[in-house]
């Protein structure tokens, strides 16, 4: 779509599909386009005849009969010119504004594949900007292009009832400005792409230096980064400037055609005024003529350009909904409870469909026991919680809860008696007590405090200003490491799930603030199947068993007493490494 100069009509189709809800406003927009046409025409019409048959003859009474009707004309197409507009972009913000509803709802369930491979900033710009582009399909493109082209045809018509030389004159000027017209279209078109792409280039390196703002400072990058963004923005600039330039060329242009045609039109029809030929009215009237005429072929081909860019934004959006959701739902089985047994078997996957990240791993955890898994990074550990959680397809072997495949579960019911705390904690911003809850409307301030008390987070959430109201900024970063990581505990609680997963839950946190997310573990995990994911060796000695990962193989399995007794094991030399100053505690 993007490199084609024609419009795809099938496209534009499935654009106007989208104002199947407000078939009323289209249709009352599609009658004001047809109405104005001969409204628009009438004005120049009645000067005419007001010249003719009122003035030149004296007749007062009848000019002021055909003033009043000229004043009513005027009142009624401005009416009707206010109403299409306001009705073209009303339309036009309530299909954007269920479009918008429809690709975020549509993201929000796509697979975790999708947004692996797409950057963050795309999705943005297809759920804003791209939908606000197609809103021009509405206000400047198909309507209001249908509307010109019906004015355009009824000034055609009266200009010939009127005078047929006169008409023919005017349209001396026609080639060459449909000629400059798609000249323009195609030059302006170009440019447009390139101050859309510079645009997306710009928002992309704004986006990732204010996100790593502390990377920039803290190694003293202000400088190099402020040359990148003049170079970024320069050539925005540029390809802005290069569009404004095809505007200053051709609008004067337009200008100075319609002048060269108005001044032959009126040295011809005042020499036909002189000699019978045309009439004083004809004479005044056919420069308003040509002005109605001239006015919309100027503006066609940057509403043609619009409807373009309209669009290729809606390609770009419908791509998204085009896209399948990755994990087919087809599982029956809902349930309000499971016991928590978890069984991996035999299962191989790979991200990428050549490397792969877990070979034939096999392993079980019995209800209400703890599962730890440990290995260096890139063993696959993370790989576990997703597979676990979802949102990949295995590429061999199955994956069961109590016995079930995961695949015959109704996966959001599945997923309600799961619970992920990972260790780059995501908090939204909000208050506290929305972060806990989700806006679960179910979850009572009561069930929240209860759960904060469990945890040991309730004190430090009563000493911040407003308690469960204080305001999270984005990403929590208002907030300690550890204050983020108990508000997610305690979020993970409060959903009172059958199956925990905690990934790298104390990775980043001090000694000292160590001791309290450990008790907030001990917590979360009694009487609940778990699985942890640790580095600190120290959180996880009294799990039921350790899996040891390596390269995606499971190595060793065990307690920490077992796995400590073998000699050389895997281990045995994470544990020394960690653990190197002190005495080990068999």
């Amino acid at each position: 779509m993007a490199g084609n100069n024609k419009i795809d009509f099938s496209l534009l189709g499935r654009v106007l599909q989208l104002t199947k809800p407000y078939r009323s406003i289209f249709f009352w927009t599609g009658f004001l386009a047809i109405i104005l046409a001969p409204l628009g025409t009438a004005r120049p019409y009645l000067i005419n005849v007001m010249v003719d048959k009122y003035i030149v003859v004296g007749d007062l009474q009848g000019l002021i009969r055909m003033s009043m009707v000229l004043v009513v004309l005027l009142v009624i197409t401005a009416l009707a010119r206010y109403a299409f507009n306001y009705l073209s972009n009303w339309l036009g913000q309530l299909v954007i504004k269920d479009l918008r509803i429809s690709v975020f709802n549509h993201i929000i369930h796509l697979g975790l594949p999708y947004f692996d491979r797409t950057a963050i900033g795309q999705s943005t710009t297809r759920t804003i900007n791209d939908i606000e582009t197609i809103n021009s399909i509405f206000t400047q493109g198909t309507v209001t292009i249908v509307a010109d082209l019906l004015g355009m045809v009824a000034v055609l018509v009266i200009m010939f009832i009127t005078s047929v030389k006169l008409t023919l004159i005017c349209l001396i000027a026609l080639p060459f400005l449909i000629w400059a017209g798609y000249v323009f279209k195609e030059k302006a078109k170009a440019s447009f792409q390139i101050v859309r792409t510079k645009i997306a280039q710009m928002n992309a390196f704004l986006n990732e230096r204010i996100t790593g703002m502390r990377i920039v400072q803290i190694f003293n990058a202000e400088e190099q980064e402020s040359r990148k963004f003049r170079l970024i923005n320069r050539d925005y600039t540029q390809a802005n400037l290069d569009t404004n330039f095809y505007y200053a060329i051709f609008f004067p242009a337009v200008e100075l055609i319609a002048a060269m045609t108005l001044a032959l039109m009126v040295w011809w029809g005042a020499r036909g005024a002189l000699t019978g030929q045309v009439t004083i009215g004809e004479l005044i009237a056919f420069p308003i003529y040509l002005t109605m005429l001239l006015r919309p072929v100027r503006m066609l081909a940057d509403r043609f350009n619009t409807l373009q860019m309209g669009l290729v934004a809606a390609d770009r959006v419908f791509g998204i909904l085009d896209k399948e959701h990755g994990l087919k739902d087809n599982g029956q089985i809902a349930v309000e409870q499971v016991a928590g047994h978890i069984e991996f078997d035999r299962v191989t996957f790979s991200y990428d469909g050549e490397v792969d990240v877990l070979k034939d791993v096999s392993f079980e955890v019995q209800p209400g026991k703890t599962l730890a898994v440990v290995g260096h990074t890139g063993s696959g550990k993370s790989t576990l919680i997703n597979l676990l959680n979802r949102f990949y397809h295995l590429k061999n072997g199955t994956i069961r809860v109590d016995g079930i495949a995961l695949e015959e579960y109704d996966m959001r019911t599945l997923r309600q008696r799961m619970a992920l705390v990972l260790q780059d904690v995501f908090l939204f911003t909000g208050s506290v007590f929305d972060n806990i809850t989700l806006r679960n409307e179910n979850i009572t301030q009561e069930e929240v405090i209860d759960a904060s008390r469990l945890i040991g987070a309730h004190e430090f959430i009563e000493k911040l200003p407003g308690g469960y109201d204080f305001v999270v900024m984005e990403r929590g970063n208002n907030l300690s490491m550890g204050q983020r990581q108990l508000i997610s505990f305690v979020r993970a609680l409060v959903f009172n799930p059958n199956i925990l997963i905690l990934d790298e839950a104390t990775s980043s946190i001090d000694t000292e603030t160590e001791a309290v997310i450990q008790y907030a573990i001990e917590t979360l995990i009694a009487k609940r199947t778990s699985i942890i994911i640790a580095h600190r060796l120290s959180t996880i000695r009294h799990a039921d068993q350790i899996m040891v990962l390596d390269k995606g193989e499971i190595r060793e399995m065990g307690t920490h007493e077992e796995l400590l007794r073998i000699n050389n094991g895997f281990y045995k030399k994470l544990y020394d490494m960690q653990f190197a100053d002190l005495q080990p505690a068999i």
